[in-house]
């Protein structure tokens, strides 16, 4: 019979690479845990790792093993962690995964007054499920996906929380800052900054640039807005935001936000959690604080 602790073993075998790492992170000897992985094939009827040297290389079966314990095993963790915090009269924690990497100062402005409604509940944000957050949140890593591209998928729930539109930003003395709209023929000779994201997963190149098959003299990757928005207000060169961030910015820098097209580029911030949550008060309430949160009466006037 398949039990808990096989998928612990699989894991951790795959996870440390040799029975003797994986024997010491388990807390046994090697011989216990060999004896224990010869128990589990015999039970189980089949290989589940070919021995090479002193390395294991997880069979077919073992393959199929190994998938299925990094599906489960977080679930159980998950469930037992829970389990722990109501015992203790404790709420527990929110894990809130981010695919929108110019979001973060408006889930800021959401946390705050979340936090106060909800003392018993920590928040954390995972910034490394940025980019690429649903295997996170089908796999119980995050509770929350906050995202711009919502994928339908068995089990998961989205919910619009706030429109905006995408603009292009530039220098105050740059050539499009004083244009009432920017052609995306006007981009050839720029050099376009975005978040190191690929390109199938930038709305100016989704939506602006490739129906007009165009493409930027240069296309240089920033991680961080503020360093971004220094480049461009340095003239060095042009970038795509949310108006909501690039007004912010334009408060405190030589910047202007530039509508991308006549009809410009409107857009979404979805929240994406599992269906199975849904009778979980306190993340309930976060979805619910998130779609009444009003970004521009928050930031502040000129």
């Amino acid at each position: 019979m398949l039990e808990r602790v096989h998928l612990v073993i699989v894991r951790e075998v795959a996870r440390q690479g040799s029975l003797t790492a994986a024997a010491a992170s388990l807390f046994l000897t090697q011989s216990a845990l060999s004896h224990t992985v010869k128990k589990i094939e015999q039970q189980l009827g089949t290989a589940i790792w070919d021995r090479e040297g002193r390395s294991l290389r997880l069979t077919q079966a073992g393959q199929y093993l190994l998938s299925l314990a990094e599906r489960l095993l977080p679930q159980f963790e998950l469930a037992e962690e829970r389990m722990k915090q109501y015992a203790a009269g404790e709420r527990g924690t929110l894990r809130i995964g981010m695919e929108c990497a110019p979001c973060y100062q408006w889930l800021l402005k959401v946390v705050s007054p979340y936090l106060t409604r909800w003392p018993d509940v920590d928040v954390d944000v995972k910034q490394r499920f940025q980019f690429g957050g649903i295997g996170a949140l089908i796999g119980y890593d995050i509770d929350v996906l906050v995202t711009p591209d919502p994928l339908n998928r068995p089990g998961l729930r989205f919910e619009p929380v706030f429109d905006y539109e995408q603009v292009l930003v530039v220098a105050e003395e740059h050539r499009l800052a004083k244009v009432r709209y920017v052609k995306p023929e006007q981009l050839i000779e720029e050099t376009l900054i975005t978040y190191p994201v690929d390109t199938d997963r930038l709305d100016i190149y989704n939506y602006f640039l490739r129906p007009a098959d165009v493409v930027p003299r240069r296309h240089k990757t920033i991680e961080t807005t503020d360093i971004m928005m220094q480049m461009v207000a340095s003239n060095r060169g042009v970038a795509a935001l949310p108006k909501w961030l690039a007004e912010e910015y334009a408060d405190r820098m030589p910047l202007v936000s530039v509508k991308l097209g006549k009809e410009g580029i409107a857009k979404q911030i979805f929240l994406g959690t599992r269906e199975t949550d849904g009778a979980i008060d306190y993340l309930a309430s976060f979805v619910a604080f998130a779609r009444e949160s009003n970004w521009q009466a928050a930031r502040p006037r000129r």
